[in-house]
């Protein structure tokens, strides 16, 4: 019965049974939020580009299907561009840059190893680099309730304890007090993100420049040749006349 009723429908009619169309802003939306994604943290997951392509390549016949199937014909508009989400994008992309500077240069030991490499190894390689980290607390220096329950766990002991980060030793005038070390690599982390960010623009700007004078020098030969051909011309009509 229903394939009878549905034979019978003319085809504006089986369009209003579908599914209203709501606009683009949720499709703008998605790649939006899945574009800042990728940009932002790119240096976190290098591979989040290639998926990214993978599920766009899936999504577009889907949503293809969607639009021609599901949904009601929506009605055509002119426009010029994508609007206000050009303004979006530039701005994801120029925060971008910055996000990823900080990233690779406060989530890994990238400056680290720099700064330790040039700056404190005897022969200009990474031996001693973990030992070079790691800072020395006393044992005894352990607050009333938080020493360890069994000191004999290891069958001997324990006097003094490595842990991650740069302070000084017990035996200093300021003990656990933040090292010249940290101030180093702190420094260096700073500094590569203002290298990294005015490299970043300086390039966005150099390929600026290359792009406006290859339009320049294509719009200048384009003239040249048509000026080529209106001198042509004009030399086969006096040769006819």
């Amino acid at each position: 019965m229903e394939e009878e009723v549905n034979k019978s429908l003319q085809r504006h009619e089986k369009d209003h049974i579908l599914g209203p169309f709501i606009g683009l802003s949720p499709e703008y939306m998605e790649m939006i939020i899945q574009f800042g994604m990728v940009t932002l943290f790119v240096a976190s997951f290098p591979l989040a580009p290639l998926f990214a392509l993978l599920n766009n390549i899936i999504e577009i016949r889907l949503d293809a299907k969607k639009f021609v199937m599901e949904l009601r014909r929506p009605i055509a508009a002119k426009a010029k561009d994508i609007g206000i989400w050009y303004n979006l994008l530039r701005g994801l992309s120029k925060v971008a840059v910055i996000v990823n500077a900080f990233v690779i240069s406060f989530t890994s030991d990238f400056i680290p190893r720099l700064v330790y490499q040039y700056m404190y190894s005897l022969d200009g390689t990474m031996h001693g680099f973990v030992n070079h980290t790691l800072s020395y607390f006393n044992v005894t220096d352990f607050q009333k309730g938080t020493d360890p329950l069994q000191p004999m766990h290891l069958g001997y002991t324990v006097d003094v304890c490595r842990y991650k980060d740069y302070r000084e030793p017990p035996s200093s005038g300021t003990p656990y007090e933040l090292s010249k070390e940290f101030w180093a690599v702190l420094a260096a982390r700073l500094a590569f993100v203002v290298v990294f960010q005015v490299w970043s623009s300086t390039r966005i700007l150099t390929s600026k420049h290359t792009r406006g004078t290859l339009r320049h020098a294509f719009a200048h030969a384009l003239l040249t040749f048509a000026i080529h051909i209106s001198c042509g011309q004009s030399k086969q009509l006096m040769f006819i006349r």
